[in-house]
């Protein structure tokens, strides 16, 4: 009898978040991860590197993520560069209320183009959506945001940490990418039985822009 997706072993995914300090990397994951959300006077910046560990079915497969949260100071670069090896997908936010976060896009790209190959799924992430609109000073567009997606060749979704809007969506879209992009995973996971299952360590993307509505919450506003 062929193995049932609950019998085979999982797909061995990694993840790498990256983009500007502050902009709410961390976040992103815990509501993710754990679905929990951290106000600003609670959280603290990344040091380095934090990994997490997320199991999940997509498209009937059994996928284990090995998600990267990486610092976005400049101190930290010559840290995570590293971690870029084997990543087969990357998640590049910025905060949608800070200008100066979407000018640094370019810098990020152009790294992820020095260390990542082209068939590496990317999403860009637009976060921090959740302000109400008396408080919410929008810096960046949606529509800018999907130019910059279209330059890098990758899928594209504006989120919130603090309500979820969007969150799931962000990891999933990238996961059901990867998994139509069999080279970025069928060796990786051929390799499984003898490699103890460690895939999230060292393993041409259409435009799609993912969308997602955008409710208006009626409290303050978020860090993340």
């Amino acid at each position: 009898m062929p193995p049932t997706p609950l019998t085979t072993q999982p797909i061995n995914v990694k993840l790498l978040l990256i983009g500007n300090s502050s902009v709410g990397k961390s976040c992103l994951l815990l509501r993710f991860s754990d679905e929990q959300w951290l106000p600003e006077d609670e959280s603290s910046a990344t040091i380095g590197v934090d990994f997490r560990v997320h199991k999940m079915e997509v498209k009937g497969k059994r996928v284990k993520l090995s998600i990267w949260d990486t610092a976005g100071q400049e101190r930290f670069r010559t840290i995570t560069s590293s971690y870029y090896r084997g990543a087969q997908g990357i998640i590049l936010v910025y905060d949608v209320s800070n200008r100066e976060t979407f000018d640094a896009l370019p810098r990020w790209y152009s790294e992820l183009e020095t260390y990542v190959s082209s068939s590496v799924v990317k999403i860009l992430v637009g976060n921090k959506v959740d302000k109400p609109l008396q408080e919410f000073s929008r810096q960046v567009t949606a529509a800018e945001g999907q130019q910059f997606a279209q330059r890098m060749n990758s899928l594209f979704l504006e989120a919130s940490a603090k309500t979820a809007v969007g969150v799931t969506e962000v990891f999933t879209g990238v996961v059901e990418k990867i998994l139509d992009t069999p080279e970025l995973w069928d060796n990786a996971t051929k390799g499984q039985s003898t490699s103890g299952g460690n895939g999230g360590m060292p393993g041409g993307v259409q435009v799609v822009s993912l969308r997602a509505d955008h409710p208006q919450p009626q409290d303050g506003g978020c860090a993340c």
